[in-house]
């Protein structure tokens, strides 16, 4: 029996031994083959901002490996060096011609405007803007608040730009790094050119009201215009119709002696015998006269 129990744990002991051994070699064989062949490309050293323009202590060289290229990186900072930055970037992130303006195009806000767009600023207020939640890269419904009749008719609003992008918030185009609303007095929006003559007009006569929107939410509702008569549920006043003249109506008898120096209806009277009384109307004045008439005798 002890014999068997020796056995037992020799054969044990050897399996362990031949496993540490196997795992011992694997080590040292990754540790011990040759390093993966690298080469340097351009990387941030800090943080860069959208608009930014790079200089070179903000870049420095890193290694990455060679037998998985970088498309559209930069093995020289020089190359970087004064283009402006469309995309923000953190540290030790590769620098990407995807992510830098043009040579020429320079650096600030008009780096990140897309060909074919235009950007308008509008002034804001604590409540026009939102309570200060309107950050750059947020999106926006414009709604524009006035009266489309000179002669200062009902007030109407219309949601007239939708899903609109903001740019910047005051001279910010990059968001708050914890999303901590901003006390701003101008927001910058990306519109097409046709919106951006729609916005110049509505900030004229009208003032307009910021609505922030999930950017997830891309559809277009396009909702009625609404006037005010419907915040109290009451239809639009009916234009109220100038008075008619009055109308005079003249009754006259053709033998009845009228006076034509007086503008007067005339109406005739019941004759009784050989009598005619006349009622003469000069505006407010009534006169009533009698008139005899004389009976020819037969001869």
């Amino acid at each position: 029996m002890n014999r068997t129990r020796m056995m037992i744990f020799a054969v044990l002991a050897i399996a362990m031994s031949v496993m540490v051994a196997f795992v011992a070699y694997r080590v040292l064989k990754n540790r011990l083959a040759p390093p993966e062949e690298t080469t340097q490309i351009v990387v941030a050293a800090d943080t860069l901002p959208i608009g930014t323009r790079v200089a070179e202590p903000m870049l420095r060289t890193a290694s990455w490996p060679k037998g998985a290229p970088l498309e559209g990186s930069f093995t020289d900072p020089t190359q970087v060096v004064g283009r402006g930055v469309l995309v923000s970037m953190q540290p030790n992130e590769p620098v990407l011609e995807s992510k830098l303006a043009p040579k020429e195009a320079g650096a600030g806000l008009t780096t990140v405007i897309p060909e074919g767009m235009r950007a308008v600023s509008v002034q804001v207020n604590d409540v026009i803007g939102v309570a200060g939640f309107v950050l750059p890269g947020s999106h926006v419904d414009v709604i524009v608040i006035g009266s489309p009749d000179k002669s200062g008719g009902s007030d109407v609003s219309k949601l007239f730009l939708e899903n609109v992008q903001v740019l910047a918030a005051g001279t910010n185009v990059q968001r708050d790094v914890n999303g901590q609303p901003m006390k701003v007095n101008v927001v910058t929006l990306l519109v097409t050119p046709d919106d951006a003559e729609k916005l110049a007009l509505s900030t004229v006569d009208s003032r307009i009201q910021l609505a922030l929107r999930n950017p997830l939410d891309k559809d277009h509702t396009n909702p009625a215009a609404v006037r005010k008569e419907a915040l109290y549920g009451v239809a639009s006043a009916p234009a109220v119709a100038a008075p008619r003249p009055k109308t005079t109506v003249v009754r006259y008898r053709p033998k009845a002696p009228v006076q034509p120096a007086v503008a007067a209806a005339v109406t005739p009277a019941a004759a009784t015998g050989r009598s005619y009384t006349v009622e003469v109307i000069s505006g407010t004045k009534r006169e009533t006269s009698t008139f005899e008439v004389k009976q020819k005798s037969n001869e």
